[in-house]
């Protein structure tokens, strides 16, 4: 969790999610001077601080440094190992 990649990971996700909730949030046929914008921002910003705080409680498929599975404990859970 303390590496460059992983906040990068991280970071890239929180602004995807903040990104994704902003377009969600902005209606279809409505003048750009009628939407909400404090509204938008702050929903994604909080979309974007729940990404941050998820990211922390799991690990993200992106950063590739989580521990290996030692064979022994592979081959008997069923795992599939090179012999």
């Amino acid at each position: 969790m303390t590496t460059y990649t992983w906040w990068s990971a991280a970071w890239r996700r929180a602004l995807k999610t903040f990104c994704q909730t902003a377009v969600s949030l902005i209606p279809v046929g409505v003048m750009i001077s009628d939407v909400n914008w404090l509204v938008v921002v702050s929903t994604s910003a909080l979309a974007a601080i729940l990404s941050l705080l998820t990211s922390v409680i799991t690990t993200l498929p992106e950063v590739n440094d989580a521990p290996e599975i030692p064979d022994e404990i592979a081959s008997d859970h069923g795992g599939d190992v090179d012999e």
